[in-house]
């Protein structure tokens, strides 16, 4: 019970629009449009409340993780028997900034409140409610008309580090039906590049799967040829893909930046290099998805 972990979580822009309407009277409207409020001008006090509301959210609400407000935009409406507050907030951030947005219209509200309470004896806060919520892993999300089949090929230079690379193949099959891939291929292979590239080139050429992940084999070390065998068989690096990996990784393990990971594309057939080990799988895949989806799309010709 707490704080949801998101440390493995790709940041992306979220955005988050939420409402608040206090109800007053309209001769409270009226005194209020002739700047006769006793405590000052509601509207800018409004503005202001409502974005240090958004600021303080994690020291208000326990669970809530403190994140980077990246945008604080406040209207503050006038109608006839109301006043309607709306925040819009954006983050580039792991979670989503909608419990900011409810923070920062609520506080807004009280604070409309706490001005008119002199003058009118009939206020109330008749809603708060959230109007919009984008980003994240449905903010990304491809559709297509047809199941996306992929295959997961284990490198092992021993029965020792198999286990554990094992262990990571296993990883990424899960990762990989969590969004809608059908895995029917999982493999392990030794460290050879001839036989890596063999079963590359069958998965790309006699299956045509649309994403083949190999786990292991990436290093610097004397056996790591997983790199080579990949560059034999992708017609076009993705070079942005491995970029991405190993920046993630890196933030997190200092020694990501080792890994000598490619990727590609060989027809329509996506190839990524992921390390061996359990905890740079997790991270690599974290890295991974849901970007990474947008790309069935493109290569379908369906534009960027």
């Amino acid at each position: 019970m707490g704080m949801f972990d998101v440390a493995d979580k790709a940041d992306t822009l979220r955005v988050a629009v939420a409402q608040a309407t206090v109800k007053v009277s309209s001769e409270t409207i009226r005194l209020i449009k002739a700047g006769k409020s006793p405590k000052g001008d509601i509207v800018e006090s409004a503005r202001v409340a409502a974005t240090m509301g958004a600021k303080k959210t994690s020291d208000l609400i326990p669970y809530c993780h403190p994140i980077p407000l990246d945008y604080v935009h406040v209207d503050v409406t006038l109608k006839e028997a109301s006043v309607e507050i709306q925040a819009e907030l954006k983050t580039v951030w792991k979670t989503g900034v909608e419990m900011e947005a409810l923070t920062a219209v609520s506080i807004a509200a009280l604070t409309v409140y706490d001005m008119l309470k002199p003058i009118d004896k009939t206020l109330s806060i008749e809603s708060v409610c959230l109007l919009q919520k984008v980003g994240g892993i449905k903010g990304v999300q491809e559709k297509y008309g047809r199941p996306l089949k992929a295959a997961v090929l284990v490198v092992s230079d021993s029965a020792s580090r198999g286990e554990r690379e094992d262990k990571s193949g296993r990883l990424a099959v899960d990762v990989l039906e969590k969004y809608g891939f059908i895995v029917d291929n999982y493999g392990v292979v030794a460290d050879d590049a001839s036989r890596i590239e063999a079963e590359l080139r069958r998965f790309c050429d006699d299956l045509k799967l649309d994403l083949v992940l190999t786990c292991g084999g990436t290093g610097l070390g004397p056996c790591d040829v997983t790199v080579e065998a990949t560059l034999r068989v992708v017609d076009r690096e993705t070079s942005g893909i491995s970029e991405v990996l190993r920046a993630y990784g890196q933030r997190r393990t200092p020694t990501a930046m080792l890994s000598r990971g490619v990727s590609g594309v060989r027809g329509h057939s996506v190839i990524v290099n992921l390390p061996g080990s359990p905890k740079a799988v997790s991270e690599g895949l974290a890295a991974l998805f849901p970007g990474i989806l947008h790309i069935y799309g493109m290569l379908e010709g369906h534009g960027h």
